[in-house]
């Protein structure tokens, strides 16, 4: 089974409330079993246009856990304080895995 990845590039308008929104999100993507895998700045954005100037990339055991997440009450209460704090694209993707041969 793919580990599960919510993605998100952020334009941050509001630092200070990002800065509460994250303090508020942390315990529960961490009770999904969710880890921060990136969270900053573009180094270098080598094609197209990228998004805002944050990504934030959280990996999670399944696309089924990060859904979860997602979709949790816990995680309902607060994901208004970041659409307040910032404009935001998400998705949540699985990751690769090798097909056998």
């Amino acid at each position: 089974m793919p580990k599960g990845y919510a993605i998100f590039t952020e334009k941050v308008n509001d630092q200070e409330a990002m800065g509460a929104y994250v303090q508020a999100a942390m315990p529960t993507f961490i009770a999904a079993g969710g880890t921060v895998v990136v969270a900053g700045p573009p180094a270098d954005v080598i094609e197209g246009q990228w998004h805002g100037d944050q990504t934030v990339i959280l990996e999670f055991p399944s696309i089924e856990a990060a859904r979860g997440w997602y979709n949790s009450p816990d995680y309902e209460a607060v994901v208004g304080q970041r659409h307040a704090a910032a404009a935001c694209n998400a998705v949540i993707v699985g990751g690769f895995e090798m097909p056998s041969s």
